[in-house]
């Protein structure tokens, strides 16, 4: 038999290292900047839309505490309605959709609720 010293075996990379020898390719600033530009655009449409529908929640408290005037109660829960669709419409805008879609019928639910809990 040979008397041949064993040959040792490189060490096994752990994959989930970076390694400096091969480091791993930058990501291109396009396309970070459209990834900030999403998040950005995300956090803005929800604001949008939770701010108004937060005031035509409250148009309807309003109208729901008047007593005796039909009229104001009804007028009120009509201008929640329109700033409700208002704010989907503006939800929408901010991701360059189209206002007409089937989603701006979600600014209506406040003054429906309204209609139910004021009427």
């Amino acid at each position: 038999m040979s008397s041949q010293p064993p040959v040792p075996r490189a060490p096994r990379k752990a994959k989930h290292l970076i390694d400096f020898t091969n480091p791993p390719a930058p990501r291109a600033a396009q396309e970070a900047e459209a990834r900030l530009s999403r998040v950005q655009q995300w956090v803005m449409s929800v604001l949008t839309v939770t701010t108004t529908s937060h005031l035509a929640g409250g148009l309807v408290v309003a109208a729901a505490a008047i007593d005796g005037h039909l009229d104001a109660r009804v007028g009120l829960v009509v201008i929640a309605a329109a700033v409700g669709v208002l704010g989907m419409v503006a939800g929408l805008a901010i991701h360059r959709r189209s206002p007409f879609h089937p989603l701006v019928l979600l600014g209506l639910l406040p003054a429906l609720i309204g209609c139910y809990w004021v009427f």
